[in-house]
């Protein structure tokens, strides 16, 4: 086939499907760009640009100039690279040649600090009072600093942390008892006054913190001496221990209020030392902890929003560890890499689409069944994933002891949606059943989920129209309910079942509540109610058993992949164990060598 007969086939491949002039644009400036990428490399003599840095640039090249001209037919594989070109903005890639260019001619590898592990995160903790904070980095970094009075184990049951051990002389009373010569970071000693001072700080409306709805079931908190603390709560509310547990929050000294975000004082295993917004936070071991001692001195965060300079840094060995902070394309690359390590493990992170049932034509459970059956996980997860996750049944993980693996399950079968939709009504009208508004935010691998839901969607008669928002704006839409239809991830908040008070409890919509969908079911309130106020954990197994077997039927969500999580480190770095929570536990038990 003549290059012009290649070029008119892709163009009426494309025309195939909707697109705005902007994304078109966007392809061919990607293509041009793609091509001075390898046009700059392939000139550049080999003594200043080794095989990382050609591998990196090149590959993203590539991507983008090799489907555009393929002679091959259509694949999955050939499509999603199709795709991915249109995220591939000019002007970044043009920054990551300068930025790879002038690396690769002037710098070198920085000698590494003996004593201390430099961790690379992608944005600062936004307050790391643990009774405040909520993003990932607050949450992790927190856990670090702060002890809490339960932790949880690799299967997401909570065990004894600051108190040794508690009883529940009834369903209204939780009696905790405390580890005794705990010190704060100051030399303070930790005890009962300070546990009760942590929690009346938020009921007492002394601190503003979105926490507070949290502890809503919490009557009053008792210090009857020093290691006591008891609990008394207005009803039954079997989710108390793991909102006591770390993650949730931490305990901090009495009388701490404001002052406590600019200098953390907690009783954990690491110390604060100090921090810059947006470049690095420094933490030290507390050698008077009261349990096992890290084996590291320090603890260096640097922040690194740039993902191709996370690659770098690792490359260069100014950075020691990088967790699910890497591009699946970019980990293959550096575990080529003689000094580096990779270490992947099951994760509980949940990549989940959502709708809005308040919308005239997603209200229809057989429309949202319909849809769950249109979409293909398995070239999703193979090719721009690269094998990094695992499909999801249920909003909870496999590892919670309430996951139910038996629930009603949607695979791919466009046949099957569009019967269904045929049944439902909705035949098509010139190939097009209805469109579809599905919002992102400008995060590249979100845009590229939407674009090859795009193509998934069209082939069962779906128009995906997909309107892109920067995160702030996409975040404020979906927090208040205005979408039709929207891609996420739960970051630890789905590890427990109280998830579905959260998300699915009818009452709890916007503006003061997360069930963004405005999701409403009788059984699943009553389902949800009776597992809060049972404490036998087999008994509400079965409840919340039958909840995920109801909910799999309505398909709120549609369950799309949990991430796993992915450790690159130097091989200086020894016994790190990862968490499937993603948190950062591993500090407590890494070494340098």
């Amino acid at each position: 086939m003549c290059r012009r007969r290649r070029v008119r086939s892709v163009r009426q491949f494309w025309e195939r499907f909707p697109m705005h002039r902007t994304e078109s644009q966007q392809r061919k400036e990607s293509m041009s760009f793609a091509a001075l990428g390898m046009t700059i490399l392939k000139r550049l003599p080999a003594v200043t640009m080794d095989n990382f840095f050609r591998t990196v640039i090149l590959s993203e090249a590539r991507t983008c100039a090799k489907p555009m001209f393929s002679r091959s037919r259509r694949t999955p594989q050939r499509s999603i690279a199709l795709r991915a070109c249109q995220g591939i903005r000019p002007m970044t890639l043009s920054l990551a040649l300068a930025a790879v260019i002038f690396l690769a001619l002037v710098s070198c590898s920085q000698p590494a600090d003996s004593n201390t592990l430099v961790m690379i995160i992608e944005s600062s903790p936004t307050n790391l009072d643990p009774r405040v904070g909520l993003d990932a980095q607050s949450e992790r970094i927190g856990e670090l600093l702060f002890d809490a009075l339960l932790t949880r184990d690799q299967h997401l049951n909570v065990q004894p942390g600051l108190a040794e051990r508690w009883e529940t002389p009834d369903p209204l009373t939780y009696i905790f008892h405390l580890h005794h010569a705990v010190t704060f970071h100051d030399g303070r000693p930790l005890t009962a006054r300070d546990v009760k001072w942590t929690f009346d700080s938020l009921l007492g409306g002394k601190l503003l913190s979105t926490k507070t709805a949290t502890y809503r079931f919490v009557d009053r908190i008792e210090a009857p001496d020093d290691f006591t603390v008891i609990f008394h709560l207005k009803e039954p509310n079997a989710t108390l221990l793991w909102n006591l547990s770390e993650g949730a929050i931490g305990i901090v000294p009495y009388g701490a209020l404001d002052d406590i975000t600019a200098k953390p004082i907690g009783s954990g295993p690491f110390r604060f030392v100090s921090a810059q917004q947006d470049n690095d936070l420094i933490l030290e071991r507390n050698d008077n902890y009261w349990g096992p001692k890290p084996h590291l001195d320090r603890v260096r965060f640097i922040v690194v929003p740039d993902t191709t300079t996370r690659a770098l840094e690792l490359r260069k060995g100014s950075a020691d560890v990088a967790l699910n902070a890497l591009t699946s394309d970019t980990v293959l690359t550096l575990a080529k890499e003689a000094r580096l390590n990779v270490q992947r493990a099951p994760g509980t992170i949940l990549a989940y689409a959502a709708f809005n049932l308040r919308d005239p034509t997603l209200k229809d459970v057989r429309v949202r069944q319909a849809i769950a059956y249109a979409i293909d996980r398995r070239p999703l997860i193979e090719y721009i994933w690269r094998g990094f996750a695992q499909p999801a049944a249920s909003v909870l993980p496999p590892q919670s002891w309430a996951y139910n693996a038996e629930v009603q399950t949607y695979p791919h079968d466009p046949e099957k949606a569009r019967q269904i939709l045929d049944d439902a009504g909705y035949r098509p009208t010139d190939g097009i059943r209805f469109h579809l508004t599905m919002k992102t935010s400008t995060e590249e691998s979100t845009r590229l989920l939407a674009a090859v839901l795009q193509q998934q969607f069209h082939d069962v008669g779906i128009a995906l129209d997909i309107r892109t928002f920067e995160s702030a704006t996409f975040l404020a839409d979906v927090t208040k309910g205005a979408f039709q239809f929207y891609s996420l991830r739960w970051i630890g908040g789905n590890e427990d079942p109280d998830i579905f008070d959260t998300v699915f409890y009818s009452s709890n919509t916007p503006p003061k509540g997360r069930n963004r969908g405005f999701y409403s079911n009788p059984r699943v309130d009553a389902l949800i109610d009776q597992a809060r106020r049972e404490s036998d954990q087999g008994i509400r197994k079965r409840l919340y058993a039958e909840l995920q077997e109801v909910l799999a039927q309505d398909v709120p969500y549609v369950n799309l992949w949990y991430f796993d999580n992915v450790l690159v480190s130097s091989k200086r770095v020894h016994n790190i164990t990862l968490n499937p929570s993603g948190n950062y536990n591993f500090l407590k038990t890494a070494e340098l060598q």
